[in-house]
Formats: structure tokens, sequence, C-alpha cells
């Protein structure tokens, strides 16, 4: 659903069904951060990051069964996520619900 970032990404997820997640360890932070979740299926997702025990972003996505994905992201200044490690989790509604996440750290 979201394609691959490119030289500025630092995870991408290119499909996963039902709650999930992932964890990097690669975060600088000099440099902005932008988390950018799609999902379709059905129902909704609950994304939250997390960097250093600070949650940095939360927000949800509406999941259309049909007609394109759904699309919402964060956009986090320099120095919000913290050097080297975040988490993310995704909470599904459904264990249907199809999903896609990106991490860019545009230079």
């Amino acid at each position: 659903m979201l394609p691959h970032p490119g030289p500025d990404g630092l995870v991408w997820v290119d499909e996963f069904r039902g709650d999930g997640g992932v964890a990097s360890g690669g975060a600088s932070n000099d440099l902005p951060t932008v988390l950018t979740v799609a999902c379709d299926g059905g129902g909704d997702v609950r994304v939250t990051m997390d960097s250093k025990g600070t949650i940095v972003a939360a927000f949800d996505v509406e999941c259309p069964a049909s007609g394109g994905a759904g699309v919402a992201g964060a956009s986090m200044a320099a120095g919000a996520v913290r050097p080297r490690d975040f988490t993310i989790v995704v909470d599904a509604s459904t264990q249907t619900t199809r999903w896609s996440l990106t991490v860019t750290q545009p230079e």
C-alpha cells in the first residue's frame, strides 16, 4: 500500500494483517521524523510511536472496506525521536485489517 521509502527510510512494512508493530535502533535526533500508515479491509488501526519511554505520535486511521486505502501520519521535529531507538504499535480493530507503514528521516 505504501511504496518503499527510498534512502530516507528507516522502516518499511510492506504489508501486515491484524495487530503488530516494529522496533528500530537506527533513528537520529538531528533529523525530523515522518511516520505514515495506510490500511484497508474495514475497521481502523490505532498507531502509537514511542521513543525511549515517551509517546511521540498517536493517531487513528480509518480503513475502507473497499475502494482504496486510508492514510494518516505524523511529522515530528528533529529531536522528538531520541537517538537510536523507537517502537511502533499498530492495534487493528480486526485481524483481517491490512496495513503498511513507513518511517522516514528526510535530510
